[in-house]
């Protein structure tokens, strides 16, 4: 699987290291979608413009904050529904159509920091966010483990995703790469990682969606 099981050690490792550069916001991302983004050329082509056309980004602050106000200990979540399959190769951006999205925010945030909250995912995934047909305030639990590549996402009854470390048996071609990037920008070190389950149960973007055992999600951190 093209040395991924060699470099998540050292990934993790880099993950855990502080850099020396300014950043305004820095925490923990994960994000899925429903088409592979570790794959083969062949499967990721029978994919496209049928598959991936959803997707689940979230974003948990460790430290910093946005337009002044701090985050630290917030998380808040983008779900995205498009008329096309989402992404960009690294060398062809695919045609999404029409986006509709839906923000929801933790809901131990004060109204100043709601605001602030939804600023930085506007800022930060501002592709996806020009209609947004929602906000909802809601619990969200949200932990990223490197090491296990294990991620766990719940945003109240509206969102869910969790994953796990790809593994040896996940490899169906032997011919599989990263093959789109992640949907957001500001995101370092992202690892592709199994999707057990990913899905949303919320009645604002026409529709909803569950999807199992995927290589569709990658782990990250960010900074901006």
């Amino acid at each position: 699987m093209r040395n991924i099981f060699g470099i998540l050690t050292v990934a993790a490792a880099v993950l855990g290291t502080a850099t020396g550069d300014a950043a305004e916001i820095r925490g923990q991302y994960i994000e899925a979608r429903t088409c592979d983004i570790y794959t083969g050329p062949c499967f990721a082509n029978a994919e496209m413009a049928l598959a991936g056309k959803e997707a689940v980004m979230a974003w948990k602050v460790e430290e910093g904050g946005w337009n002044g106000v701090s985050l630290e200990g917030l998380s808040a979540v983008l779900i995205v529904k498009a008329g096309g399959t989402l992404g960009d190769t690294g060398v062809f951006q695919q045609d999404p159509g029409e986006v509709a999205s839906v923000i929801v925010v933790d809901e131990q945030a004060t109204d100043e920091q709601e605001q602030a909250l939804i600023a930085f995912v506007k800022e930060s995934a501002s592709e996806f966010t020009s209609d947004v047909k929602e906000v909802h305030r809601t619990a969200i639990e949200f932990e990223n483990d490197y090491y296990e590549m294990h991620g766990k996402l719940k945003a109240g009854r509206l969102a869910a995703l969790e994953t796990r470390k790809l593994k040896q048996g996940d490899c169906v071609c032997t011919n599989e790469e990263v093959f789109y990037n992640p949907l957001v920008d500001n995101v370092k070190q992202a690892m592709p990682a199994y999707a057990l389950n990913q899905s949303y149960t919320g009645k604002d973007l026409g529709g909803r969606w569950t999807l199992n055992n995927t290589r569709s999600a990658f782990l990250a951190t960010f900074r901006k």
